[in-house]
């Protein structure tokens, strides 16, 4: 499959909601996408690390950057057949998982619309449906949050997430549980505590919650490890875990009992899988995270989500949650049971509208071979 062209865009998806967490509050999502043509085909892809380095040490403007002047240029006018194939071409480069993961997902919807398949068929997925949890990151008040876990429950979600930083975590938490005693919740710290802190772990640690996910550093595994001793709640790892060696080391250091996956991440949907079968071969459940991306990038969550070690219900969203326009047709809806139905066409359904595309892009260029 030779790979003619290579069309890059930044985009900035205004949000209905600022998404506000322990690093910081986003009103929009700062995405890439990648558009990757071979012959009459084409697949999209998308990678989105957010606007300023701050869930990781990637930026969405470097890596539209890195994108548009090194991965890209390194594919374009050449013979690939294989994620492998495709993964060597930059395996030189250093780092950067975000930007490895724009060219590469494109890669694998291009490959899955030539061979007129849908993407989850091509790297062993079921036809089974992706279940959803609802996610809230910090809202305005207390009462705010109550009336939205609420609407969720009554929509019927099977598990909620909640964000929690300093001064919107215990307190906030002791209230949520007391009022919804039977729910499944888990917490989200996006790294920003530390072990002297462990105090306010352990009563969290007495609110029956399914898990804490990334409570330390971003880059820690060992920290993580000393603190999943001492709690019975599990530990999940999201920012630590970036590459296949770094999951190797959480599992000597036995760091987690819960991974979440993000495509981005780890550099895309080749080393997602992989994650996913050591993960499996471990005894240790997965699940689907999400950074906020289009119906482009959520289309091929769900995909992934269809693998049978993603038992957890995943942070894979409708268009309406966070955006009043997505830029796809057509939007990513939610079925009734809370879950998402897989591909039945070639790639995913969720085709961008370039009239929309180029409404919220603020770079775009298009590689091709000299």
């Amino acid at each position: 499959m030779k790979i003619d062209q290579i069309e890059v865009y930044y985009v900035a998806l205004p949000l209905i909601y600022p998404w506000r967490t322990a690093y910081g509050e986003d009103p929009d999502i700062h995405s890439v996408l990648v558009k990757m043509v071979s012959g009459e085909h084409s697949g999209w892809g998308e990678t989105t690390p957010f606007r300023m380095p701050t869930y990781s040490p990637e930026s969405a403007m470097s890596v539209y950057y890195n994108i548009s002047e090194f991965f890209a240029p390194l594919l374009v006018g050449k013979e690939i057949d294989s994620p492998e194939a495709l993964l060597d071409c930059y395996k030189f480069i250093k780092g950067n998982p975000f930007a490895k993961a724009g060219p590469e997902t494109a890669w694998w919807n291009l490959k899955a619309k030539v061979e007129g398949k849908p993407l989850r068929e091509l790297f062993g997925g079921t036809l089974r449906k992706v279940k959803a949890g609802a996610d809230y990151g910090v809202q305005d008040s207390y009462d705010m949050l109550l009336e939205k876990i609420q609407q969720a429950c009554n929509r019927g979600y099977r598990r909620i997430k909640l964000k929690v930083r300093p001064g919107w975590d215990l307190e906030m938490l002791e209230i949520v549980r007391s009022t919804f005693p039977d729910m499944t919740f888990h917490i989200d710290c996006n790294s920003g505590y530390t072990l002297r802190d462990i105090d306010i772990f352990k009563k969290i640690d007495k609110l029956g919650l399914e898990m804490i996910e990334q409570p330390l550093n971003h880059t820690d595994l060992l920290d993580h490890a000393e603190l999943q001793k001492q709690l019975d709640t599990p530990i999940c790892l999201d920012e630590s875990i970036t590459s296949i060696r770094s999951f190797e080391f959480a599992l000597r250091l036995k760091s987690c009992r819960y991974l979440n996956i993000k495509t981005g991440r780890v550099g895309g949907l080749s080393v997602a899988i992989k994650l996913h079968h050591m993960a499996q071969e471990a005894g240790i459940p997965c699940w689907v995270g999400s950074m906020l991306e289009s119906g482009i990038g959520e289309g091929i969550l769900i995909e992934l989500g269809t693998l049978n070690n993603f038992t957890y219900p995943g942070d894979i969203f409708p268009s309406d949650v966070h955006y009043r326009q997505d830029i796809t047709d057509p939007e990513v809806v939610l079925d009734e049971d809370c879950t998402y139905t897989p591909s039945r066409v070639p790639g995913t359904p969720y085709e961008p509208v370039m009239e929309r595309v180029k409404a919220v892009s603020l770079h775009s260029k298009t590689i091709r071979p000299e």
